[in-house]
């Protein structure tokens, strides 16, 4: 069956569908960078960091001093590990395999 997410309809598709043509890491800096602000790009940085590190299962003290984050930041990356839409997990496991 597949995923259905309470997100989806036709601009949000198409933002996706602009993202899957992103080649290499150049593009995607240079098409993040004119659709976010730098602060939602570390922000994003920040999250996928507190993945990796709770999958490596580092304490929450290693993370925030690692990253900066807060607790709260780091309980729902938790959350979504167990109980989201496994988007954290799919990635993750291509990530490691590269």
């Amino acid at each position: 069956m597949p995923y259905q997410s309470r997100l989806q309809d036709p601009m949000v598709d198409a933002l996706f569908d602009a993202i899957l043509t992103l080649g290499d890491r150049e593009e995607c800096y240079r098409f993040f960078e004119d659709l976010c602000t730098i602060g939602e790009i570390k922000a994003m940085a920040q999250r996928w960091r507190v993945v990796k590190m709770l999958t490596d299962n580092h304490t929450y003290s290693d993370i925030i001093q690692e990253t900066g984050v807060s607790t709260a930041t780091i309980s729902r990356v938790k959350k979504c590990l167990h109980y989201g839409a496994d988007g954290y997990r799919i990635i993750l496991d291509r990530y490691r395999k590269l």
